[in-house]
């Protein structure tokens, strides 16, 4: 019996226009993102569009992705970013450092073994969104901790369902943000974005939130508490800290 994910993905239709959005953001939805089952298996690929159609996930259309999180070393600060005005989805929302997705477009970004394609994507997003150069995002310093299955629409037409991998990385980077990408940027302790979530006036992005909630704070603390003598944090010392082996439902 085919999954929801594999019939509606047989059955999906792209039929919206994109003409009245922003047109860079209007051409990057037709990069074509990975389509996976409920276990992450890969079992074709489709455009953008069509993945963040709510009229497709509700026929359980799923694809992949990633959410970054970089932390800066010398006092485990996040980097956040606040997605710019022009995004066709989540606008104006305050989100983890970088979210995107692996692309089948890309040979190298469809491999599966130690993540290998999600890590390519995360740095290449990363210079794409915030300026960060690839050199500061070597792809084997991306601690993978654990891949979510979650789904949330965005404004009524569009939304997202993802496979989601969670990447740590201790880095220090120079961001120079692609204002089509991004509105803001910030670092923040734990306390700080606490009082962010607080703050009824900031929206976030809904992976986010369900991160933060379930995941982010503990292994923040953990991060910190393996600090090394230096007094600096490294990504690495979460090795272990949670089972990527499987997909969590969220």
């Amino acid at each position: 019996m085919s999954s929801p994910a594999v019939l509606a993905a047989r059955a999906a239709l792209a039929s919206i226009d994109l003409t009245s959005y922003d047109p860079e953001q209007s051409r990057l939805m037709d990069e074509k993102c990975i389509l996976v089952d409920e276990q992450d298996n890969a079992i074709g690929a489709m455009d953008k569009k069509t993945c963040h159609l709510m009229e497709n996930i509700d026929k359980g259309l799923l694809h992949r992705a990633f959410s970054a999180f970089v932390f800066r070393p010398s006092d485990g600060k996040l980097l956040l970013q606040q997605r710019a005005s022009e995004k066709i989805t989540f606008p104006d929302m305050w989100t983890n450092t970088c979210c995107s997705h692996p692309l089948d477009d890309f040979e190298e970004e469809k491999i599966e073994e130690n993540q290998l394609g999600v890590r390519i994507a995360a740095s290449r997003k990363l210079e794409h969104e915030l300026g960060i150069p690839q050199s500061q995002t070597p792809i084997d310093e991306f601690q993978y901790l654990t891949k979510i299955h979650y789904l949330a629409p965005s404004n009524g037409m569009w939304g997202e369902h993802e496979v989601d991998y969670i990447l740590f990385m201790t880095a220090d980077v120079t961001v120079t943000p692609n204002k089509n990408e991004i509105r803001d940027y910030k670092y923040v302790d734990k306390a700080e974005l606490q009082a962010m979530f607080n703050d009824s006036s900031n929206s976030f992005t809904p992976w986010f939130k369900l991160i933060a909630r379930d995941f982010l704070f503990e292994w923040w603390d953990t991060l910190v508490e393996r600090q090394g003598f230096d007094g600096r944090v490294y990504a690495k010392t979460l090795t272990g800290v949670a089972d990527g082996s499987k997909v969590v439902k969220m």
